[in-house]
């Protein structure tokens, strides 16, 4: 009797998470181990987040209703935006955003238009990552310090109250450039706005932590690990990776807890998908769903906190008629035609199966991988202290420690990171294994081999998916 009145409270438990928003949880802090992000109430927050970088100024009303229903049921919980790209920035209303701090429009302005994009957000459980200014404005000079501060002040009183807000400053460049910009934009929305959490997005192949690891408003770091494909250096003099390690983006989450204070760290910006090798040269092939798979994978075993996706269709908006900096244009593929390729859907997967473990005792151990390859050959591990993750790209043998995890048995499953599908492969012996894995079909079936002491129950031998646990899959209520 008590043991089922248990498994009913556990249900309960995990149904009235389901059932509500995020921030229904508490507002977001870092967790007591400062690796991961966490809600008040103790509830983790695994970041899966999504880039629509222009949809502020290239969506109207409709459209951005039908992108955030569609980020919900792909499971996205967070959607990275620029808040203004251009001084002044315009909508597709035509409205601009422009002159600050007022921006008292007459009819639906654009700061009005963003108020609706985050409120349609909210409704759908997912925060609105505000960048809240392009790089490469600051960098020409358009925003002063004192102009900052000014902009700050404006955007904290407009969207302090709104739970579903992280602040992000920079976009696409370094932190040494302006800095004091930086500071006085950060610091002046941070001393109005307690709830939010408050991060930098760098330059590609860059970690903020190499400007920003001792500033007291950032919260957590992200890197942009890029879109450049292994040895594609591009005549960069200030390079700093080694060459040929241009796709490896675990190594940042090492890099970037070397800087102290220990802070969470996530990859805000990898390769997109359906976006050419390297960006500039529309002859280079494009990335696929099975790499956009492994940045993710490759990331977040090594210890990242979450994971942002991106299309090269998405995040410019793309539609006939608007021209594209990457690739191909709008009448090639749009922005709602990319919500069907198979990464922009496969994300989800990922945050489904962290969240079926123990999630803050999870640490990255390369210690369980023996005879481990190079590049595309690099088996990546992550575990628990019952619970142990392998990702493999290339569906190589694997040689596997399972001593690493308690229990004298271990049941093992293998995980398709493209289909979520989950095979039971057997019980073993808590030894040294060599486990292969034999192809379903052809090319790419990257995916995790799963180990979990055989006294544990978070997955069952005859479980064919991982359970969702997202938002994904419940219906929007219509009447909020």
């Amino acid at each position: 009797m008590k043991k089922l009145l248990f498994l009913l409270l556990c249900l309960a438990a995990t149904a009235s998470v389901q059932a509500g928003k995020p921030w229904e949880n508490g507002k977001l802090k870092v967790s007591d181990n400062q690796r991961f992000l966490m809600h008040e109430n103790g509830q983790p927050f695994f970041w899966q987040g999504e880039t629509g970088w222009l949809l502020p100024e290239r969506l109207d009303r409709a459209e951005a209703d039908y992108y955030l229903q569609r980020c919900r049921e792909a499971g996205y919980n967070v959607v990275q935006v620029q808040v203004i790209d251009g001084v002044p920035a315009y909508n597709i209303y035509g409205q601009p955003s422009h002159p600050l701090p007022t921006a008292k429009a007459q009819g639906y302005g654009y700061w009005d238009h963003l108020d609706y994009i985050v409120r349609q957000a909210e409704q759908n459980g997912i925060y609105i990552g505000m960048v809240c200014i392009w790089g490469g404005l600051v960098k020409a000079g358009l925003l002063s310090v004192d102009e900052a501060k000014k902009y700050g002040t404006f955007l904290a009183n407009r969207y302090k109250d709104r739970p579903n807000i992280i602040w992000f400053m920079g976009g696409d460049i370094q932190g040494d450039v302006k800095p004091e910009v930086w500071n006085a934009l950060a610091t002046s929305i941070k001393a109005i706005d307690k709830n939010h959490l408050m991060t930098y997005h760098p330059r590609g192949r860059y970690t903020s932590a190499r400007w920003w690891s001792k500033a007291a408003w950032l919260d957590f770091h992200t890197f942009q690990s890029g879109h450049r494909k292994y040895g594609q250096r591009m005549g960069n003099a200030d390079y700093p990776i080694p060459d040929n390690t241009e796709e490896d983006n675990w190594m940042y989450v090492d890099s970037t807890w070397a800087y102290k204070p220990l802070k969470p760290v996530l990859d805000a910006e990898p390769s997109y998908e359906d976006i050419p090798m390297g960006l500039h040269d529309k002859k280079e092939p494009h990335w696929q769903a099975c790499d956009v798979r492994r940045y993710a994978y490759w990331s977040v075993f090594a210890g990242s906190c979450g994971h942002t996706y991106g299309h090269n269709a998405i995040m410019q908006m793309l539609k006939p008629g608007y021209p594209t900096s990457y690739g191909d244009a709008g009448d090639v593929k749009t922005w709602y035609q990319a919500l069907n390729d198979p990464g922009f859907n496969q994300m989800q997967y990922l945050s489904q199966l962290i969240l079926t473990f123990p999630y803050f005792e999870r640490v990255p151990d390369q210690s369980i991988i023996q005879d481990n390859g190079k590049q595309y050959e690099r088996l990546i591990a992550t575990r628990g202290a019952d619970y142990l993750l392998v990702y493999n790209y290339t569906s190589r043998p694997m040689k596997l420690d399972l001593t690493k995890i308690s229990g004298q048995k271990k049941r093992v499953w293998w995980f398709n990171a493209g289909t979520g599908a989950l095979r039971y492969l057997g019980e073993y012996d808590s030894k040294v294994l060599t486990f292969r894995m034999h192809k379903q079909g052809f090319g790419i079936e990257d995916g995790v081999l799963i180990a979990v002491d055989a006294t544990k129950n978070y997955l069952q031998p005859d479980q064919l998916q991982i359970a969702d646990r997202t938002l994904s899959g419940k219906a929007r209520d219509l009447n909020e």
